[in-house]
């Protein structure tokens, strides 16, 4: 059977990447990419897709006889602090009305996506179980415990086979930061390759546990490649790629960039961070769906700084 994929969140972080991957996958005509605003430049389909509309998203995956839904709309953690309401809102409606929909018109996978920021303050701050209790201090992260309890739901009602994993904090180059606590990371970067000092508002032994784009996307392709039978865990998968302070990461930065300076004024942000976890246990997922990162900080400073400098300055040697 042909794949007919339906994206939310096509023009976030992770949903342009992820998007890209999945056009080179399926192939560009049977990846249908949504999002509220419409992407003048986008590449392939596209549609306008407001995921609160039941009937929009309804009409959408009858017209284009989707298969797979990969949900990746959401407000995000920092932002969501600045409207807790709107952020429940958005974040549960849209993902009810895909699970609705999903398994009113025999979808055969759904990709939901969770967070660390399900965690809450009573953990252990390292190696943090798979298992372990969740009470998050964010609405964020209220909201993905909520999705997460929702997808197993509808996993064990309805046998919508709905797949997810915790995501760390997500560092890329193919986008500016959106909003999330560890957005630090990706600002950095940017800050460094143009020669700006960079304001850090966390602290600087703030360590939490981060993910480069290319591990995060490959851990998306692969959780739903993966058999039915080796996901036993139907809430959400913890995966761990790498973990490091705000500090640490300007070493790595400074041993490309000697002269970057960085600042820190630690704002309502390092709140949230210190609700996190500093890394996470991703036994599970390793050993269910073979899961394993590929870049540690150094490998990730040198591809972040090569294509960032193509970016801005069209530099291509290597580092």
């Amino acid at each position: 059977m042909k794949e007919k994929i339906l994206v939310t969140g096509a023009s976030g972080q992770l949903g342009a990447v992820l998007t890209k991957r999945l056009q080179d996958k399926f192939g560009v005509e049977n990846v249908i990419a949504t999002d509220l605003n419409n992407i003048k430049t986008y590449n392939g389909c596209f549609e306008v897709l407001d995921a609160t509309d039941y009937d929009r998203v309804q009409f959408l995956v009858k017209t284009y006889a989707i298969t797979q839904i990969y949900h990746m709309a959401a407000i995000l953690s920092a932002n969501g602090e600045k409207n807790p309401f709107q952020t429940w809102e958005v974040n549960m409606k849209t993902l009810f009305n895909i699970l609705e929909v999903s398994r009113h018109n025999n979808i055969t996978k759904v990709f939901f996506p969770s967070s660390i920021a399900v965690y809450g303050s009573d953990f252990p701050k390292v190696n943090t179980p798979q298992t372990f209790s969740t009470s998050p201090q964010t609405v964020y992260g209220v909201s993905k415990v909520a999705g997460e309890n929702w997808a197993n739901y509808y996993c064990h009602k309805y046998g919508l086979d709905i797949r997810s994993i915790r995501y760390p904090g997500v560092i890329g180059h193919q986008s500016l930061p959106g909003g999330g606590t560890t957005d630090y990371a990706v600002e950095m970067y940017h800050k460094a390759v143009k020669n700006e000092v960079f304001e850090c508002f966390l602290n600087h032994d703030a360590v939490l546990p981060m993910i480069y784009m290319e591990d995060a996307i490959n851990a998306t392709i692969d959780i739903m490649e993966a058999p039915f039978r080796d996901i036993r865990v139907r809430t959400s998968y913890n995966i761990s790629g790498l973990s490091f302070s705000p500090s640490q990461l300007a070493e790595s930065i400074q041993s490309i960039f000697p002269e970057f300076k960085i600042r820190y004024n630690p704002d309502f942000r390092q709140r949230i961070a210190d609700s996190w976890p500093e890394s996470v246990d991703d036994s599970e997922a390793r050993e269910d769906w073979k899961w394993q990162p590929k870049y540690d900080i150094n490998t990730m400073t040198k591809d972040m700084v090569m294509h960032l400098r193509l970016r801005y300055f069209n530099e291509t040697q290597n580092i």
